[in-house]
């Protein structure tokens, strides 16, 4: 079940915003899976598939466990098997999923972002949004 967070949402849909993207998630680590608590342009088939992430699966779940971004040129022809069927739902290309570290170096969320073009994010870009997603209110 998605329980949105009302300052998550504001967040995300600046960060969005100053990032030029058209689209975004934020999930919350709550024991070993990952939960929705924002979500931006997101259908509401995809938001019901993706309200609860298991350990590990999709771009989010795979930036969770590797604690580093994970990324795609276009969600649409993506073959690499990193991208489930209901992200392809989302009318978006580039996206990224960026692990929210704690002081520990612990996950406490993933927050994603794509844009309505094709294309890679390139280290500089994606190290700033890592930066800027670790703001992400509790």
């Amino acid at each position: 079940m998605y329980e949105k967070n009302q300052a998550q949402q504001e967040w995300l849909e600046s960060f969005i915003a100053q990032h030029g993207g058209i689209a975004g998630t934020v999930h919350v680590q709550r024991g070993e899976d990952l939960y929705l608590t924002a979500a931006h342009n997101i259908p509401p088939t995809v938001v019901a598939i993706v309200a609860h992430v298991p350990h590990g699966k999709g771009m989010a779940g795979m930036a969770q466990v590797k604690k580093s971004p994970v990324q795609t040129c276009n969600l649409q022809t993506d073959d690499t098997g990193n991208i489930k069927p209901g992200a392809k739902a989302v009318d978006a290309q580039a996206a990224v999923a960026l692990p929210v570290l704690d002081r520990e170096g612990a996950v406490r969320a993933v927050v994603g972002i794509a844009w309505n073009k094709e294309g890679e994010i390139g280290p500089a870009e994606e190290q700033a949004m890592m930066n800027l997603a670790a703001a992400l209110p509790q």
